[in-house]
């Protein structure tokens, strides 16, 4: 990756361990650079990264920082994270996957270190892929205490039972609602107070299947047991209530087909103008 971008190369063996971390090393070389450069900052830089084993045990300190209180310390988040990344590669790997995902796609991002230490999207990602695994293996209460503390921390409200695939990127992510059986794929792009939603009392599967690499804009409310197909795009403050077909934009209140001449990968290449189409006046619109 050229310019200011993060390289990256992790090798992994056949047992799943980490031979070759080119993420974490070049992770910690940006965190000695930023002490040098911010020494006021030192705890923040020292206890987070470069004292750190792995990315990995970074990763679950610097979140358990965010999400501890009164009621829940950082010790017992930080060991919920080792649980879960003993129990499944998964976890480790998502975090991987989605902050490459967020050096790559967000022009605001010039480090790695940015989204590691600051950004809150990235961080709910993280603390998703730990209540999930809580979810999944019986702790429901405690992955329901950190969901309510990681939504009032994050302003992000992703139900622990959600599935999530790997490489997400929410950028901005305030207002961000996930119900339950939502599932989102790999590859997906998402911007501030999208929900993914049911559309009423229903009960059982009522929720939107989001497949891989599409990108749905700000402010979008997606609605129901519908799809939204792999490289679909949805355009910002759209209701959608209904399934919006592979390599489509869709654009409205309701949402109707827009164009189906989309970007081959939208939630990587992040475009978001529509330009002009039939049926719309001929100026842009932002997705």
């Amino acid at each position: 990756m050229a310019g200011s971008r993060v390289q990256h190369l992790t090798v992994i063996s056949p047992d799943g361990s980490v031979r070759e971390d080119v993420m974490w090393r070049q992770l910690r070389a940006e965190a000695e650079q930023a002490l040098s450069e911010a020494p006021t900052l030192a705890p923040l830089f020292l206890d987070a990264i470069i004292n750190q084993p792995s990315l990995e045990a970074a990763m679950f300190y610097r979140i358990a920082a965010r999400l501890k209180n009164d009621v829940i310390g950082q010790p017992l988040i930080v060991g919920a994270f080792q649980r879960a990344a003993a129990a499944s590669h998964e976890l480790g790997a998502g975090v991987r996957a989605d902050l490459l995902a967020v050096t790559e796609r967000d022009p605001a991002c010039t480090r790695m270190i940015e989204p590691f230490l600051y950004f809150k999207g990235f961080h709910a990602l993280q603390a998703h892929r730990l209540t999930h695994w809580l979810w999944l293996n019986g702790e429901r209460d405690f992955a329901l205490y950190l969901q309510s503390r990681a939504s009032e921390v994050f302003q992000c409200d992703i139900h622990p039972a959600a599935r999530i695939g790997r490489g997400l990127f929410l950028d901005h992510a305030t207002g961000l609602v996930v119900g339950a059986t939502a599932v989102i794929e790999d590859d997906v792009s998402m911007l501030q107070d999208v929900t993914l939603g049911g559309t009423g009392k229903e009960r059982g599967d009522r929720h939107p299947k989001v497949r891989r690499g599409a990108l749905i804009g700000a402010g979008a409310k997606v609605l129901g047991n519908i799809e939204v197909g792999q490289g679909a795009r949805i355009a910002a403050g759209s209701v959608v209530l209904n399934a919006v077909p592979p390599h489509t934009t869709v654009a409205g209140i309701p949402a109707r087909v827009v164009s189906v001449a989309t970007p081959a990968e939208p939630a990587r290449c992040m475009d978001q103008c529509l330009g002009e189409m039939a049926g719309y006046d001929s100026f842009s619109y932002s997705i």
